[in-house]
């Protein structure tokens, strides 16, 4: 079954803002609460469904590729077993609807554990950023970059666990469970709130003797060679995410990703436009005038392309499949070319004498004049 369009999900405009989206997911979270419809899974998917919408249109640079590639887009975000809990990053804005311990909910609908000191969600670590500056034939094409980064890895003295011993104790204040639990007045009653214990934070554990090599954090600084796969036709400004490659997360915890921002770099000779890229080429007064093939440069090499006779400066030419494959597409667009009539500066007498003639013939004819080259290339797309 196709998935509905996120907005239509939340019942915004493309163009909502950020308070319109929250305040939308809100109306949706709070009419298909499970607490307030119990039993009934449909209400149960309408909430997850909000809940994936909103995991989006809430992200800038989700909501980005979203916009511009659908589904498609974004069909990497969530894994093959698709959205759930884990993939949800906007716990806080439910605490600022629902109140604290709104994950116990999430836990029993999406599946996998909000509490409990195995999914160790406070220890999670720090997601790195790095940045990525491509060529144009890298991005039309795709390529793959080994990159340095300093992160922080498991401590080899004592294992990541922090311990100096490898022992610990369980903390007392949570009994093991790194979770308090607490009964709250809510919307719809009383409801029982589980938060982070802040004796352990949240691992359930305390430990006495710190390790002295890395002082009871478990991970130390490093700096490791990580490969980036770049997909054809990405764009300026566009993240590519690298999940559970980030820093090592304290004493076990899990690893957090490293976001790698792209940048494109100037070409020399070509310019991008969307998918496609233009190339201005310079064209002898004689081969416009009489016509003739050429060589051209493409991002695959040089091919051959006709001028045919009675060519005009700023004509458009266009190379089928010689552009910038789509992001997730096998579609790739077209080289645009562009003629630009070169006028000789410095000619010999031959020469001057072969134009002079020409002058004869050029004056008997009337010249009137044309559309500029953004009115010429507005045409050539419509």
């Amino acid at each position: 079954m196709a998935k509905r369009d996120y907005y239509e999900v939340l019942g915004v405009d493309k163009g909502a803002d950020e308070p319109t989206i929250k305040k939308a997911y809100r109306k949706l979270a709070m009419q298909f609460h499970p607490d307030k419809n119990p039993d009934n899974k449909e209400a149960e998917e309408k909430f997850k469904e909000a809940s994936e919408a909103y995991e989006i249109l809430s992200d800038k640079d989700k909501r980005q590729l979203y916009d511009q590639y659908g589904h498609a887009g974004i069909e990497n975000q969530f894994g093959s077993g698709g959205f759930s809990w884990e993939n949800f990053t906007h716990r806080g804005d439910l605490n600022d609807i629902f109140g604290d311990g709104f994950g116990g909910i999430f836990e029993s609908i999406f599946g996998g554990g909000f509490g409990g000191r195995s999914q160790r969600s406070s220890n999670r670590g720090e997601d790195l950023q790095i940045e990525l500056s491509l060529s144009l034939k890298e991005i039309a094409m795709g390529a793959e970059k080994n990159i340095k980064i300093g992160t922080k890895e498991a401590c080899d003295k004592c294992g990541g666990s922090g311990s100096a011993d490898g022992a610990s104790e369980s903390c007392s204040q949570c009994r093991g469970t790194g979770q308090i639990r607490q009964i709250r007045q809510s919307l719809f009653g009383q409801m029982q709130t589980v938060a982070e214990c802040p004796s352990c934070r949240g691992e359930g554990k305390i430990i006495k003797n710190k390790c002295p090599k890395c002082y009871g954090e478990g991970r130390m600084g490093k700096v490791k060679e990580i490969s980036v796969k770049v997909p054809a036709g990405v764009e300026e400004g566009q993240y590519i995410r690298l999940r559970g490659q980030g820093n090592v997360g304290p004493r076990g915890g899990a690893q957090g990703d490293i976001l790698v921002l792209i940048h494109e770099k100037q070409d020399d000779v070509f310019e991008r436009d969307g998918n496609n890229i233009v190339l201005e080429f310079p064209v002898h007064v004689s081969q416009a005038v009489l016509g003739d093939e050429i060589i051209v440069p493409t991002l695959t090499g040089s091919v051959k392309m006709k001028v045919p006779a009675g060519t005009q400066s700023g004509r458009l030419f266009r190379l089928k499949g010689q552009g910038i494959q789509g992001l997730n597409s096998y579609s790739r667009g077209d080289q645009i070319v562009r003629a630009i009539i070169v006028t000789p500066t410095k000619l010999n007498k031959e020469e001057t004498d072969l134009y002079t003639r020409l002058k004869e013939f050029d004056q008997k004819r009337e010249l009137k004049p044309g559309k500029g080259f953004f009115s010429k290339l507005r045409e050539y797309f419509s």
